[in-house]
């Protein structure tokens, strides 16, 4: 494992909203001494299998999994990553928004303790949600959004039961929090991340949120 090491990980649909992406990572701010990898997985609607495959090929300790429409804005936010981590090993993975708890729906956003900040296009249009505020670093969560999940612990995705897009993020979320790590929602003065993800089609949604019940029940509530 290189501990001077970050790789940035996005399964790619969309080649050009990709090349985008890359724009806004390629302008970061890079902390002296890091080095810098990028690992696309074409094509890959099966976001835990994508994730597992491009974890398990790079050796950097920091790995970020982001969307291919997510468009950091924050320039030194590699720096405030490694900081973050660096004060707090026990922190295994930290977004931009996530949920002090998990309603028994199993929706994280439906909980009324919602944490963080991102620019979103999900109603159509680009406009800042922005939730409770944070007071330290880090709030603790149970899950955060997969738009971006920052890590610094390797732990394999759970491709064995959400093959899509869905649900995978918030079981990743839960898993970490199982393995004995905490999971956490950034601090931000603004959003650091533009999420231009439009309206999302919610083809077999439904069927990934009754597995996701099935898998974390007592986790839920």
């Amino acid at each position: 494992m290189n501990d001077q090491q970050i790789c940035f990980i996005t399964c790619v649909s969309n080649p050009a909203q990709y090349e985008q992406s890359l724009h806004y990572q390629r302008s970061l701010h890079v902390p002296e001494g890091f080095s810098i990898d990028w690992i696309s997985i074409p094509e890959s609607e099966n976001m835990a299998r994508g994730y597992n495959t491009a974890m398990n090929s790079s050796q950097a300790k920091y790995k970020i999994y982001l969307h291919q429409d997510v468009y950091i804005l924050q320039p030194y936010f590699l720096d405030d990553l490694i900081q973050l981590f660096e004060k707090h090993e026990q922190l295994g993975m930290v977004g931009v928004a996530g949920a002090a708890t998990i309603p028994p729906n199993g929706i994280w956003w439906e909980s009324p303790y919602l944490y963080g900040k991102v620019y979103s296009s999900h109603s159509g249009r680009i406009y800042p949600l922005e939730f409770r505020p944070i007071q330290q670093a880090y709030e603790r969560v149970r899950a955060i959004d997969g738009l971006i999940m920052a890590t610094q612990i390797d732990l394999s995705w759970r491709d064995d039961v959400f093959s899509g897009s869905f649900f995978y993020d918030t079981s990743q979320s839960l898993e970490m929090i199982k393995a004995g790590y905490e999971v956490g929602v950034w601090n931000q003065t603004a959003p650091w991340c533009i999420h231009d993800c439009g309206i999302v089609n919610l083809v077999g949604y439904e069927h990934y949120r009754q597995l996701f019940i099935d898998h974390y029940e007592s986790y839920l509530g």
